[in-house]
């Protein structure tokens, strides 16, 4: 296992749109969704430690969970935990974390992943992944995954990508555009022209490559990050990075960089991703009964005439649906929601109108 590779891993995210089983207290990295004994960000950890060594492995995430991260990853070292101050999107986070990692070991190569991603096909993603931090050591270059599309769908960003390859690897292509999430008929068009990819947020690339990028084109933020060299991995850290991230303009890697960089490369990949964004993504990855009933848990849940339903109750309830096609019924924490798969996009809509009339008891 090559002692240079490091994983960052993001896990800040309230997961709104999981709601109300995922919480802000209690978001969804933190939730065993498929009731196989693991959490989604366990389940991350798990698929790095064949990559990285485990002193390689660092978590980004909201301090708030910080005691979450050591309760579900206890071989951690506190210094592998980033806690940061407040929510400030993607760049910040990375920032942080390159430039710590890079006070480390200068010749680190880091691949960068959220948290709440699912992989059917864990050798693939791993080839994938070491053959994207293999061309990131030897190329100035900055790699993102592309998964390649089975469907038109209008919920994930896209890639489009050119012949022009890394003269050292023809399978990694030369970035020609990154588009946001499209209507259908766009969506439709990118699928049929063979060389769009969907957007993983997943990025490899040399902790050098990375720290020149983030100079070159967000030098704001360099000089805010740049100014804690001598602080990593030092009881200052903590302090300089509450400081730091109060100077920090809320911004994607993707806006701030990856769009605007001309070394930006993808590797098309297909490893069963899915990036578990809403409950129908939960809904296509559980296993179904013969009419398509995703149950979880399924020993208390009776489906009378019922179809296609998304159902996720407490072990502890006995539940009977009758007549319901085409529904996701949800409880948790003192809270029921019932709601037509087809509607699943209003429910981070819905959580803002329940804080507005109770507060944040159900939030």
């Amino acid at each position: 296992m090559n002692k240079d590779n490091y994983a960052l891993i993001m896990a800040g995210g309230v997961g709104s749109r999981f709601w109300p089983v995922s919480r802000v207290e209690h978001p969804k990295q933190f939730i065993d969704f498929f009731g196989v004994g693991r959490t989604l960000i366990q389940s991350t950890y798990d698929r790095f430690l064949k990559i990285c060594p485990p002193e390689n492995i660092f978590i980004v995430t909201n301090e708030i969970y910080a005691d979450l991260i050591t309760e579900q990853l206890p071989d951690l070292d506190p210094n592998q935990i980033l806690a940061e101050p407040i929510m400030r999107n993607t760049a910040p986070c990375i920032a942080y974390g390159s430039m710590k990692i890079a006070e480390i070991n200068p010749n680190a190569n880091i691949v960068v992943a959220p948290s709440d991603h699912t992989i059917s096909n864990m050798d693939g993603f791993i080839a994938a992944i070491t053959q994207s931090l293999e061309a990131a050591a030897e190329n100035d270059c900055l790699i993102t995954l592309g998964i390649k599309p089975s469907r038109p769908d209008t919920g994930y960003g896209y890639i489009q990508y050119m012949e022009k390859t890394l003269p050292a690897d023809d399978q990694i292509h030369k970035v020609k555009i990154f588009t946001e999430k499209p209507n259908l008929e766009l969506a439709k068009s990118f699928v049929q022209s063979g060389d769009f990819l969907w957007n993983a947020g997943i990025f490899i690339w040399s902790a050098r490559a990375i720290n020149d990028a983030f100079s070159k084109y967000l030098p704001d933020m360099y000089d805010i990050f740049h100014l804690g060299v001598s602080a990593y991995n030092t009881t200052d850290e903590k302090g300089f990075i509450s400081n730091a991230y109060l100077q920090c303009t809320n911004i994607s890697i993707d806006f701030a960089i990856m769009e605007k960089a001309d070394n930006v490369y993808v590797l098309p990949t297909d490893f069963g991703w899915s990036d578990l964004g809403t409950w129908a993504s939960i809904y296509d990855m559980a296993d179904k009964d013969y009419v398509g009933n995703a149950v979880i848990p399924s020993e208390q849940v009776m489906m009378f005439n019922s179809s296609n339903c998304m159902v996720n109750v407490p072990e502890d309830k006995l539940v009977i649906l009758q007549g319901l096609h085409d529904y996701i019924v949800v409880e948790s924490n003192n809270t029921l929601l019932i709601c037509p798969r087809t509607e699943e996009q209003s429910v981070k809509q819905i959580v803002a109108d329940v804080k507005s009339n109770f507060g944040t008891r159900f939030i």
